[in-house]
């Protein structure tokens, strides 16, 4: 049988690997950018609001940038009421978002702004394998940009792995990754596909921090991202 002074050994020695891990994580962008600067950069916030057992109020801010930090790409917020079909398994949510993007114009260090309100409908449905936590969510937006409306069907498949189980104590590191395809209904389907893989580590029962890197996936180019994620629930 293990001592608990064993087993406080072995999950400090854990801790202090995934801590390790955790910083290397972080210093991604700067090492990209010492190489590149097409290494773009994401911080996320994701809140959730618990009225009662059938209601929630989502809300979300990113800010995303073409360099490590500095240069706007796109500033996100989003907000939306949800309805619990069953507690923390399936959720119907209905939403908006506004977005200011500043686009480069081609062949110039020249940029635009471009502003864009969007409204989506989502299914959230949950999971549980062994110690896998799965997600599925299926989105469907209505885009006015400027002057032009647009519609995309969006769907996400996301798993968290604990990487330590422990009987005692439930784990706080774990792995985070995630693939999530763009469909348009309009002639040119295929919008983008985004792969996600991270480390994150559970702060409090309330509260999640991940750090990982994304590569999107567009019809003619790629680009890679490092993303900085916080989850807090209220």
């Amino acid at each position: 049988m293990t001592s608990p002074t064993v087993k406080s050994r072995f999950m400090l020695k854990k801790s202090n690997l995934f801590m390790a891990a955790f910083t290397c994580v972080l210093m991604l962008p700067y090492i990209a950018a010492a190489q590149s600067s097409d290494f773009g950069n994401w911080l996320i916030y994701i809140g959730n609001k618990k009225v009662n057992s059938k209601w929630n109020i989502h809300n979300e801010v990113q800010y995303r940038n073409y360099d490590v930090i500095g240069d706007l790409e796109q500033l996100l917020f989003r907000t939306g009421v949800g309805y619990n079909l069953s507690e923390n398994n399936h959720n119907l949510l209905l939403g908006y978002g506004y977005i200011i993007s500043q686009n480069y114009i081609a062949n110039t260090q020249e940029k635009i702004d471009i502003n864009e309100h969007r409204i989506f409908q989502q299914f959230t449905s949950k999971q549980n394998i062994g110690s896998i936590s799965l997600s599925h969510r299926y989105r469907f937006e209505q885009r006015f940009v400027e002057a032009d409306f647009k519609m995309r069907l969006r769907y996400f498949l996301g798993l968290k792995i604990p990487l330590i189980k422990n009987e005692d104590l439930p784990s706080k590191l774990y792995v985070s990754a995630y693939n999530e395809v763009f469909m348009n209904t309009e002639s040119e389907v295929f919008d983008r596909n985004r792969v996600y893989l991270g480390l994150g580590y559970q702060l409090h029962k309330n509260a999640r921090i991940e750090a990982g890197y994304m590569n999107q996936l567009f019809e003619n180019s790629s680009r890679d991202q490092f993303n900085l994620i916080t989850f807090i629930s209220f």
